[in-house]
């Protein structure tokens, strides 16, 4: 019972704090990662159980899923910053620090930051987690986030006069090749892994589509 109401206080701190949000990182992104974070869970566990080994930690995959955009990077929030958010939040909750310590760790090491993360996340929920956030990063919502981004940081949809190297335009369409195309790859878990296919398959058709159209040829 106490971690069903942490789950709907916390649900509802990141709601408030987050609703409206402009870059594509509002609370529907939120509830979006926190299906997909339980779906994997449920289908890693299943085979976990099949393989006789020690099952997922619910609890700890709802956490992460729910706080760990709070206090991101890209808004200029450091990793001690997000530490101390999250600690001070959960502790109020009652949360026991072994619990808090791994819901932090997700947090700090979920993001793709440029593709320049190369740290590996260690435990079977932060890899779920991350799959999870990376699931709505890829696809129809894929797509619909990145522009909803570029128009927040004001950037051109595609400059095709830019020749510079990937890792330096700035334009929209740039991004499907510097984080998205690159994110079915590099799931941790065979169920991320087989959600991302269909959206990768999507972004590449909706990229044909596009170039297409911008050439005056569809």
């Amino acid at each position: 019972m106490k971690k069903k109401y942490i789950i709907e206080k916390t649900k509802e701190y990141v709601k408030n704090k987050l609703e409206g949000e402009g870059s594509g990182h509002d609370w529907w992104h939120i509830v979006r990662s926190y299906n997909n974070a339980v779906d994997i869970a449920k289908k890693e566990n299943i085979t976990l159980k099949k393989e006789d080994k020690k099952s997922v930690d619910m609890f700890i995959v709802e956490l992460g899923a729910l706080l760990h955009d709070i206090a991101d990077h890209k808004f200029g929030y450091s990793d001690d910053d997000r530490k101390s958010i999250i600690t001070d939040f959960l502790e109020g909750l009652g949360v026991e620090v072994e619990v808090i310590d791994h819901v932090v760790y997700i947090a700090n090491n979920i993001s793709f930051k440029g593709g320049k993360n190369k740290h590996k996340m260690e435990t079977i929920e932060g890899m779920i987690v991350q799959d999870a956030d990376r699931l709505d990063a890829v696809g129809a919502i894929g797509i619909g986030r990145t522009f909803a981004y570029g128009g927040y940081k004001k950037r051109v949809m595609y400059d095709p006069d830019d020749h510079r190297e990937i890792d330096e335009k700035e334009d929209t369409v740039n991004h499907f090749y510097e984080k998205l195309l690159l994110l079915k790859d590099r799931m941790n878990t065979q169920s991320g892994y087989e959600k991302a296919l269909s959206r990768h398959r999507y972004m590449e058709e909706f990229l044909e589509q596009f170039y297409g159209e911008w050439d005056g040829e569809r």
